[in-house]
């Protein structure tokens, strides 16, 4: 470990090899850095942190602050970290409550300046929020979700993989996966052609998803009929059953179709 001798930290702090903690980066005792981490000055890692290997963790950013939940009564609570992630200035990452007992970011996030993620958020890997992205507690956030600046996402709110949010939404319905969203109030835009593109998903399951959703936004369906129209004419395969699986176990229904 190499630190700052203006660095403040606890001595049952379990730091791994090669770690780096800069001048005034306070570390407190119940806290876990994996290997190669870099903790940069002003960065406050505080009791329940777990943090893993290889990640940065930028001047100003809070991880493990107690929950801004008034049902907090001061349980043992963690905010854990996944390898290679990055945590930018002046992030905050508040510990778990009773409901999930943690807050959860996976592996190579992106977590940008001025972000808040709440209590009991899980957010898996790859996920990028842009600046000043505001998420509230229990969200859940699947894999290579991309959300732009300023956005807000309401508590229990889960927006599935290879979303694209644009900057400035107020997400208060269920995103279900490969989809683009905007406007404002928000609306389903498209599916996210250049997110999958770089993922390496093929012409033919761009054009099934593309189908999918012309199914359930533009027939003139309603939700119950258009998911039935969709298991009986789409054969079952990965991508149709993860839209089909999300949709059914939505509890604050989806985001609506464009009315354009």
């Amino acid at each position: 470990m190499t630190h700052s001798p203006l660095a403040v930290i606890d001595s049952k702090a379990r730091i791994g090899q090669n770690v780096t903690i800069e001048a005034f980066a306070v570390i407190e005792a119940n806290v876990e850095i994996g290997d190669n981490t870099h903790i940069y000055p002003h960065a406050v890692i505080l009791n329940g942190a777990r943090i893993g290997q290889g990640c940065q963790i930028f001047p100003g950013a809070v991880i493990a602050g107690i929950p801004q939940d008034l049902k907090f009564k001061g349980e043992d609570t963690t905010a854990e970290i996944g390898d290679n992630s990055i945590i930018r200035e002046c992030v905050t990452i508040n510990r778990g409550t009773a409901s999930r007992g943690k807050t959860y970011v996976g592996n190579q996030c992106l977590i940008m300046a001025y972000s808040h993620v709440a209590h009991d958020c899980v957010l898996q890997n790859e996920v990028i929020l842009g600046n000043a992205t505001q998420i509230a507690g229990e969200v859940e956030i699947d894999d290579y979700a991309i959300l732009s600046g300023g956005t807000l996402v309401h508590q229990f709110t889960r927006i599935s993989k290879h979303v694209m949010i644009q900057g400035g939404s107020r997400v208060v319905k269920d995103i279900p996966p490969y989809t683009l969203i905007g406007r404002d109030p928000i609306v389903y835009c498209g599916i996210n052609i250049v997110g999958l593109r770089r993922r390496g998903f093929a012409n033919e399951q761009v054009y099934l998803i593309q189908d999918i959703y012309r199914t359930l936004y533009t027939r003139g369906l309603n939700i119950s009929d258009a998911m039935r129209t969709i298991e009986s004419e789409y054969a079952p395969c990965e991508e149709r059953n993860l839209i089909l699986d999300f949709i059914k176990s939505s509890q604050r229904g989806i985001v609506r179709g464009s009315l354009d």
